[in-house]
Parts: structure tokens; sequence; C-alpha cells
């Protein structure tokens, strides 16, 4: 194992929980396994034995968790003594069992008090975690959902009734109802921001965010662990997350295969092609690969009008109005697709109801779902075979976490593909995201994608 300190320079390692020394990172590449084979051998019950309460592993045993993933094991060492942590893993990893494992830990089940929060930046992801949260608690405590929907007023008067022992929450339901003293957090133990990054990275959540951080409660009170399959510039936050208080100063960093952020089982290809060409392109990729399930990301806004001249002359006229590029994509495949998935849609600006249902919809069955950016992080779809980049992403980051919505089922790893549709212009984007994510990506020569019926 080795264990490299992220600053200051020769920073020494924690003892116990509390203490007050320098923030350190874990590596744990592939070439270092040898020693630890002995504690990959070890079972999920074994790692969290006499930590985490009997009926929680049962319910895990019994749903197929039985032999930890690599971030599990080196984590929930960590996560159960009472360490913060900042779980940094592959997408598909396994770092929201990590988490719950520790916030099952460490929570009274006799006491009718919010002890564990977990905040997340998308209700869909919202939605998962707090499934797999109600799972594992097996009616021994409550889980609430707050997740920005019409019910908020109602939960208001349910949690001051019986306060739930844990919250699953979006970052302004919770500011929202914290605010109007439904409820507390200073008796909280556990706090989980899942998808770090990415609410960090978002102008409308990151004050809120902040807020959560250093005024509800202290980070000397309780447990924090941050998650993400992405920190950039990691010393950098895990400076951070000292210097605001925002975790203790002992926080450990677990970084696991940092050489390796893409996951290596999976095939990217790309198409260069014109704007006018894409959606009949991506209709051809559909046809060719005949997915078990996939997600085609769109950009929020619409690309260019162009789009726009593949459909039929009265589908343009009634697409006067410039409809946002998902619908546009979504519409065409409904008419123009021939395979037996369902075509899907999901959006930011959905009702809430609508997209609880577009969600559910896809589980345990074939789909085609169109999105924003919004399916790409935490959305776990275990079917999901392909993906499509209709649109480049903005970003490296964002490519990863799109790629990592595929490959989640060691079953299906052999068959799993991201295709992505770029100009030749973002040709050089491309390349780029594959130098920083340390991956290769196959061009499809446009020719080869009309040559079959």
């Amino acid at each position: 194992m080795a264990v490299a300190a992220a600053f200051p320079s020769g920073a020494l390692l924690p003892t116990t929980p509390g203490t007050h020394l320098a923030p350190f990172t874990l590596r744990f590449p592939f070439h270092l396994r040898p020693r630890c084979a002995a504690l990959a051998a070890a079972t999920l019950r074994e790692v969290c034995a006499g930590r985490v309460p009997d009926h929680v592993l049962q319910r895990a045993e019994e749903v197929g968790y039985v032999v930890p993933t690599e971030v599990q094991e080196q984590s929930l060492p960590l996560l159960l003594s009472g360490q913060d942590c900042i779980l940094h893993a592959q997408t598909g990893s396994g770092k929201t069992l990590a988490y719950l494992l520790s916030v099952f830990s460490a929570i009274d089940f006799s006491r009718s008090s919010v002890q564990a929060l977990v905040v997340v930046p998308t209700r869909e992801l919202g939605m998962q975690v707090t499934k797999v949260a109600r799972l594992l608690a097996a009616k021994a405590c409550t889980v609430m959902a707050l997740l920005d929907g019409g019910m908020l007023k109602r939960q208001k008067s349910w949690v001051k009734a019986e306060p739930p022992a844990i919250i699953v929450a979006t970052v302004a339901s919770l500011c929202q109802m914290v605010e109007r003293r439904a409820f507390s957090l200073q008796s909280m133990r556990v706090l989980v921001i899942d998808e770090v990054d990415f609410i960090f990275g978002s102008s409308k959540q990151v004050s809120a965010l902040r807020k959560i951080l250093t005024s509800y409660s202290a980070a000397s009170s309780r447990q924090t662990i941050f998650a993400s399959a992405s920190i950039p510039q990691h010393n950098r936050f895990l400076h951070d997350c000292v210097q605001h208080k925002w975790t203790k100063s002992d926080v450990v960093h677990v970084h696991v295969h940092p050489v390796q952020p893409m996951p290596s089982h999976l095939c990217h290809k790309y198409v260069i092609c014109t704007k006018k060409e894409r959606l009949h392109v991506l209709l051809s990729l559909l046809e060719r690969d005949a997915p078990k399930s996939g997600i085609i990301f769109v950009a929020e806004q619409i690309q260019a009008h162009d789009d726009l001249v593949a459909l039929s002359e009265s589908e343009r006229s009634k697409k006067a109005g410039n409809p946002p590029s998902t619908t546009v994509v979504a519409e065409f495949l409904r008419n123009a697709y021939k395979g037996s998935l369902n075509v899907l849609l999901l959006e930011e600006d959905m009702h809430f109801n609508a997209r609880a249902a577009s969600f559910s919809e896809v589980k345990g069955r074939g789909f085609l779902l169109v999105s924003t950016d919004i399916a790409s992080r935490g959305f776990d779809l275990p079917q999901t075979s392909h993906i499509y980049n209709f649109d480049l992403p903005k970003t490296a980051t964002d490519y990863l976490h799109r790629a990592g919505r595929t490959g989640r089922e060691p079953f299906s790893r052999l068959e799993c593909g991201v295709a992505t549709l770029i100009t030749e212009e973002e040709h050089f984007v491309l390349q780029r995201f594959q130098n920083e994510l340390k991956f290769h990506c196959e061009e499809l020569p446009l020719e080869s994608m009309f040559t079959f019926s």
C-alpha cells in the first residue's frame, strides 16, 4: 500500500479520529495490490464486523452485496472509525454503499432526531440513494427524501412530528426546510456530500452548500464524507476542506486507481460528421449496436436549426418554436427508430412528477433515454449497455461521468460502448479528453454508417 502525503511535505498519518494532524492521501494503483490479497478475500460482513448493525449487513447480503469492491475495502476501515473522508473512485465503484454503511454504523436507532444527512445534486440521484438507504434500513429507522417536489409542505409537518434518522436531500430543498425551522441539524452525526465537485461547480448551489457545511452544524461534531469520481485539483480541495473548516484537519483522501480514471473495460468510438448528419448517424449507430439499453446525451440548448432538416416538412413546421435539442432528438427517434426499445425523455426543466415517471419507466426494461447531463451524475441503471454523446461534452470530467453510466454490471462489461458524434473542428477537443482521461477512442468512418439498410 502506498501512502502519499498531500501536504504539507512529510505529514504524519492520523492514529485515531479527532487527532489534529495534516490531511493525507491514500492511493491504491493496480501494481500495489499483492500485499492486500488477504484483505481482498474478506467479505463485506468481515470488513464491517462489530461496526455495522447485523440487520443492515443481512439486508446487504440479501441483495448481493457480499464481497467489498476496492473502494469499499480501502475506505470502510477509515469510515467506520469515524474518520472524515474524501471518496475518490471510478463511477460504479461502490462509493454509495460505502458511505451508507458508515451512516448506519453511526446512528442511534433508538433516538428520534436527524442524525445523518446525504446531500445530492439532483432528484434522480436522491431517489436512488433513498432507495438503497431504505432497503438497508429495513424499517429499523426512517429515511426521508427531500427532493424539491410538491411534497415539501406535507413533509414539513411529518418531520416535525417524527424526525427521520436519515435525510437524503437536494441542496435547495434542504436549505428551504432548515430555514423554515422544520428541523435542526445540531444532532447530525454524519454529513455526506455526493458528487461534491458537481455541486461546488454549480453557481446555483455552491453558496447554499457552503452554508450547509459551516452554518447548520460544526465539522468538529460530525463525520464529513465527500464522494465523487472526479475531484479536479484534489490536493487543493483537500486544503480547502481544512482551511474552511468543512472537515476536521485529519481528513483523508482515499483515491482508488488514480492513474486510470476511466474504467478500462469500455469501448470508445467516434464519428466525424456535420451537424446536419448527426440524427441519421445516431440512428445508424443504434441499428448497428443493437444496445440492450442506452442513454443519448444532448446539450441543454438547441445547437442549430440544421438538425430540423432531418425531420419531415410537417414535423419541421411543428418545431418552428425552436424546442430543446432533447425534444428534437427524442421525436426523431420515436418516428425513425424501428427497434424494440422505448424512447424516453429526461430534462432538467421537466416537472418533478414527469421526471420521476421517466426515471421509474426505465427501471428493469429496455430503453433509449434522451437526456441532458442531468443523467450523468450518479444515475445508476445497470442495464445501460451503450452511451451516445450526440453533443460533445463540455469537459473531460463530463465525458468521464457520462461514460460511467455504462459497464456497471460485470456480466455486461464486454458489450459496453461509448460513441461520440463530433465535427471536424471538435476532433482536437476529443483528443484532449483522451489524453487527460487516458483512454483510446477509435474512429468509425462516416461511410460505414450507411452501408446497411
